[in-house]
């Protein structure tokens, strides 16, 4: 189905908010000129209801049908955060705040979100409620817990939910989602790894906690390789490794941190109480002690099935049959649209954003001729959902 005239016709405006909100990025849950933006906008639209501080600065707005008065309710969800990264694009409206940018896309998924909201509230061509939710701190903040726990999904009634997410490499004008664990949980791992120091000459006389800390990134490999089932998935990453102050003293004290992305329940278990077992085990073995700090974050994203299909044939109305991928390989990235998926059905899906440099890269940029497709999307979800 080609992109209706009508969504064309608010490429314009959707592209200027985008690059409004690129120029203007801010962090977390300090999303307050990005918040009241969307609300301002919202409002200008005629939404029936805008709500603001909603998990602190989230933006929820309802847009009621003209087509009956069921109390059906849908939310379609985009994020509001950008990342402390220094933009390096030399884009006309790259982003004016020194060390912070939008670097995954989300001034894109607001703005589409908005340019949806824009034309249902001018249609109203459903019956039930349309709850466009925007929500801040996806970048690490666990915003929708935190929107979650505010009380959105039972105080605006919302029944399923739906999320989006640009792709980089994707074509433009493609959709790609997956029934089940599409991305993965996300924990952190600290490890703190207690020697003896000593003279760098005289090694024999102390405990290393370098050489220990290096065993035990090492061993924790083989989680991965010997303890997790081949056909399922799973990283244990170890990004940070801090120790000494001389190149002739052996410390005191290692320190290690990392991230575990796991895709379903039973292996995030099993990978935490290993890594807890690798550690005590090269520790002891060295003479050492070490301890674990296992921090649970964000959990598996997973799709729920009717929800998925129902995605996908929206997606394909929107794209055509062969530019929508219904069983994409999972991502071992994480999302915490997951909490969402845990409190409500729904599905996760991704749009194309072509030939971009990666998310949360320095030279990333949304790519606007997504733009009409991701509008096309919402609208149509709504109107299918919610038909008459």
């Amino acid at each position: 189905m080609p992109i209706r005239s009508a969504i064309k016709d608010l490429v314009p405006d959707a592209r200027a908010w985008r690059r409004e909100i690129h120029q203007n990025p801010e962090l977390m849950y300090d999303v307050e000129g990005t918040a009241a933006f969307v609300a301002g906008r919202l409002r200008a639209f005629g939404c029936d209801e805008v709500k603001t501080a909603i998990g602190r600065t989230g933006v929820v707005g309802v847009i009621h049908g003209a087509k009956g008065s069921s109390a059906r309710a849908i939310g379609l969800r985009a994020d509001m955060d950008a990342l402390p990264i220094e933009e390096e694009t030399n884009l006309p409206y790259r982003s004016k705040t020194p060390g912070k940018m939008h670097a995954c896309g989300h001034d894109g998924h607001t703005a589409m979100l908005l340019g949806a909201a824009q034309r249902l509230a001018q249609t109203r061509d459903f019956d039930g409620k349309a709850v466009v939710i925007f929500q801040p701190a996806e970048e690490g903040g666990a915003g929708a817990m935190a929107m979650i726990d505010d009380g959105l999904m039972d105080k605006f009634g919302i029944e399923q939910v739906y999320g989006m997410h640009n792709m980089p490499a994707l074509p433009v004008g493609s959709f790609c989602m997956r029934k089940g664990p599409t991305m993965a949980s996300a924990d952190e791992i600290t490890i703190i790894v207690e020697g003896r120091g000593g003279h760098g000459a005289m090694p024999h006389q102390g405990i290393d906690p370098v050489l220990i800390g290096a065993q035990i990134v090492t061993a924790l490999q083989t989680i991965a390789s010997r303890n997790v089932d081949p056909l399922d998935s799973c990283v244990v990453s170890v990004t940070r490794f801090e120790a000494g102050t001389a190149n002739n003293i052996i410390p005191q004290s290692a320190w290690l941190n990392g991230t575990v992305r796991t895709l379903k329940a039973a292996t995030r278990d099993a990978v935490e109480k290993r890594i807890h077992e690798i550690v005590a085990g090269v520790a002891a073995a060295g003479g050492a002690t070490a301890r674990v700090e296992y921090r649970r974050g964000y959990p598996p994203t997973i799709n729920h099935g009717a929800q998925t299909d129902f995605a996908a044939e929206v997606a394909r109305k929107v794209a055509g049959e062969s530019h929508v991928d219904a069983d994409a390989a999972p991502t071992m990235g994480a999302e915490d649209f997951s909490f969402m998926l845990e409190a409500r059905p729904g599905a996760f899906i991704f749009i194309g954003n072509g030939d971009s440099a990666m998310l949360h890269h320095p030279a990333y940029d949304f790519n606007d001729a997504a733009l009409p497709y991701g509008m096309s999307y919402w609208v149509e979800l709504v109107e299918t959902a919610l038909a008459p």
